[in-house]
């Protein structure tokens, strides 16, 4: 039999995707033989379906490990994909002949599950393999394979086939497998489906194959069928499942990490598209993003950059202008010379973000198809590009979005991440998120369809089973919370048994510190979602009890990291207590305060941060607050302890910078104190000064260095007048007092004309 025709392509270049569309027009042949795994036969209908639409990828991962998978990614310029189309359009049959799935992914390394296709990064103790481009490339003079390839096959009309396959022919007798070893079985499986076919539809044109212009050489070889069925014995094998899931242009790139990517998949899909004068077609959709980024661009600029793109492509020896002129001549032009806007253009057009879609009756787990019918209800359609989501949890429909979202992530579906608002909302009721679909998110849906068939019960099972086989206390604690933010009430019984019961076995202090805050932010979400969470009440009650009893005694003997580690879980507490209810917890917390504060045995910084809250929350007098800080800086108190009790007091973000410019007493004790210590105290104090009173903000520091520099005590500018504090006189200056009245009246919303009144 003569050989079938043999149509090398490079993956994903429109150059050859049209070049194999001329080639199948012309031979016509009655059977389309791909490169890709056979298990996906089946789908291949689907190609056809109005609402497919490319970037997509065949899924293949395998049952019993969703986790191990494999893409083959398609785009509307890939050569496949035009195969496929037009076997579908011409009542061709289609079949793929790669190495099964089945096979591949069973010889796949088990420490790396993930990967795209047969071309996927090789692992380290792979040899070095080639880029059969690159090295064509740097043959032929030029430094960037990109080029290379638009300059031969883009640009070009004729077919490159010959040209390719004989290139290829040369590298393979050099290079061998060029370090892709797993090469030689997969061909040897290509070279009998081929000859299966070709007994099957005859000879000549009848068969085609598009494939990787690597793998022309070695199906043109004659090979016997025992050789290569000697390949291919004792292969493993696994059962795989295969669907079509979307894919996007930035998952095309070689920069993803894919290892058949190209550098501009946006850029190819436009050569692609374009039906002429493609340069003066890109250039005009540059034009189009700059404008609704506010950018003056006019038809005159776009006139221009079109005949320098041109005039570059001629000094440059090539015979159109390719990305390399077109990105000049718009850094050049449209850009002013600033690469900024270049830098957007790169990310929207050159790479782009369009993401695919698949029919709904593509093969799915249940659970793939719930959320998609959730996404649709919710109107929450996934999208390739980065989006803000801004949710009201007092409307239904936000609420629902919400929890929907929560759930994902407790599955380890990470379609959205927690935001800082973009509107500066704080509360409750308002949540932000970061959304953007990955296509691996279609593995991570799979492989936690092993929890359920819904969203609901599959995030249940996941939180009770997490519950069980947490190691912390503040790991339940935590997924208490993520239990009312998610609405899982079923799984909340669970939760809080696992929760009591290593709450009672758990002595250790620091634990249960850690734990608290969680718990009591859970107690919030029941007044916004609805839930019930007085079964949390009595829990955080306990454990705030059991942390007051246990806590004096945790914080003495403590060396410096451990005294940091303790003060961050006093904060933590504080903060949990003021949002508990009954006012009998915060009295006891208030006096565990006081205990800290005064034992001499408790680290510094510990003693000044519960000093510091107390004189926040009203529980000591600024006389009080002096008579601490005099004894915490006495000459008989080390000068390490005092700089830690400092930055206990004024440090960690707690506004005390502030509180030494309104209150010059307590800057006169730490000024005091430091100008008192000695020269080698003075050292080894210093970088933790310096570490508490940098994070103050730059005019707090300006306004103490001029305290300081002014010195307490001056004539005219002294910081006490008459026994009162610098600022405040002994009478009011009503004359003063008057001149802002009028502004005050008109931020109250009076007018700044109005007379009388007191208020």
């Amino acid at each position: 039999m003569t050989g079938p025709l043999l149509l090398g392509v490079r993956h994903h270049g429109p150059g050859s995707a049209r070049a194999v569309r001329r080639a199948l027009d012309e031979a016509g042949p009655a059977a389309v033989l791909i490169e890709g795994p056979p298990e996906a036969d089946g789908l291949v209908p689907l190609a056809a379906e109005p609402d497919m639409r490319p970037p997509v990828a065949l899924l293949a991962h395998v049952v019993d490990e969703p986790g191990k998978s494999a893409f083959w990614p398609f785009a509307e310029f890939s050569p496949e994909w035009v195969a496929i189309r037009w076997a579908l359009e011409h009542k061709a049959q289609v079949r793929f002949i790669d190495l099964p799935a089945a096979h591949s992914l069973a010889l796949r390394d088990p420490e790396s599950p993930g990967g795209e296709g047969p071309d996927e990064e090789p692992r380290e103790e792979d040899p070095v393999r080639i880029d059969p481009l690159g090295v064509l490339a740097e043959t032929a003079g030029y430094d960037d394979a990109e080029r290379w390839w638009e300059d031969v096959v883009e640009h070009r009309e004729g077919d490159a086939f010959a040209a390719l396959g004989e290139a290829m022919g040369a590298l393979r007798d050099s290079y061998g497998d060029g370090g892709h070893g797993r090469d030689l079985v997969r061909e040897a499986y290509m070279r009998l489906q081929i000859r299966a076919a070709q007994r099957e539809f005859g000879s000549g044109d009848e068969v085609a194959v598009v494939c990787g212009a690597w793998h022309v050489p070695a199906l043109r070889r004659k090979t016997t069928v025992g050789a290569d069925r000697a390949l291919l014995k004792g292969l493993p094998k696994a059962k795989v499942d295969m669907t079509w899931v979307p894919w996007t242009h930035r998952r095309l790139a070689r920069a993803s990490g894919y290892g058949a990517g190209i550098e501009s998949p946006g850029w190819y899909g436009h050569l692609f598209s374009a039906p002429d004068r493609p340069v003066e077609r890109w250039l005009t959709k540059v034009a189009g993003l700059l404008r609704a980024e506010d950018r003056i661009v006019s038809s005159a600029h776009v006139i221009e950059a079109v005949r320098l793109a041109e005039t570059l492509a001629v000094m440059r020896g090539r015979p159109l202008a390719g990305l390399t002129e077109t990105v000049d001549a718009v850094r050049a032009v449209l850009c002013e010379g600033s690469d900024v806007p270049l830098a957007l253009i790169h990310d929207r057009l050159v790479v782009g973000d369009d993401l695919g879609e698949v029919p709904r009756s593509a093969p799915a787990v249940p659970l793939q198809r719930d959320l998609a019918k959730q996404q649709r209800s919710l109107r929450l359609k996934p999208a390739a590009l980065e989006k803000e989501l801004d949710l009201d949890l007092r409307g239904d429909t936000d609420a629902a979005r919400s929890r929907l979202l929560h759930r994902l992530r407790l599955l380890g579906i990470a379609w959205g991440e927690p935001a800082r608002s973009a509107r500066g909302s704080t509360g409750t009721f308002r949540e932000s998120w970061r959304l953007r679909w990955e296509p691996e998110l279609s593995v991570r849906v799979a492989e936690a369809g092993v929890w359920g068939t819904t969203v609901l019960a599959a995030a249940t099972a996941k939180v009770e089973s997490d519950a069980i086989g947490a190691s912390a206390l503040a790991d339940v604690t935590a997924l208490a919370e993520h239990c009312l933010l998610a609405g899982l009430a079923d799984a909340l019984p669970t939760v809080m048994r696992v929760l009591a019961d290593r709450a009672a076995l758990d002595a250790d202090v620091g634990h249960l510190a850690q734990a608290l805050p969680a718990l009591v932010r859970a107690l919030r979400y029941g007044d916004v979602r609805g839930t019930d969470t007085a079964a949390l009440a009595g829990v955080a009650a306990g454990l705030a009890e059991r942390v007051f009893v246990g806590l004096p005694p945790a914080c003495a003997g403590l060396d410096a990291d451990a005294a940091l580690d303790m003060r961050g879980h006093v904060d933590g507490v504080h903060g949990a207590v003021a949002l508990l209810e009954g006012a009998g917890l915060r009295d006891r917390w208030r006096a565990v305060l006081r205990t800290l504060a005064g034992r001499d045995s408790v680290a510094g910084v510990i003693r000044g941060r519960c000093a510091r809250i107390l004189l926040d929350e009203g529980e000591l007098t600024d006389d009080d607050t002096a008579r601490l800080m005099s004894l915490a800086l006495s000459p008989g108190t080390p000068p390490g302890e005092a700089a830690a009790w400092i930055e206990g007091f004024v440090g960690g973000g707690s506004g005390g910078g502030l509180l030494l410019v309104h209150d010059e007493r307590l800057l006169a004790l730490v000024d005091g104190w430091l100008t008192g210590v000695s020269g080698d105290a003075f050292t080894d104090v210093l970088p933790l000064l310096r570490r508490t009173f940098s994070a103050y903000e730059p005019g707090v520091r300006r306004s103490l260095g001029e305290l300081v520099r002014r010195g307490p005590g001056v004539s005219g500018s002294a910081s006490t007048l008459g026994g009162l504090p610098f600022g405040f006189a002994a009478d009011l200056d009503e004359s003063r007092a008057d001149a802002v009245l009028p502004v005050v009246r008109l931020l109250l919303g009076a007018g700044a004309g109005a007379e009388g009144g007191d208020g």
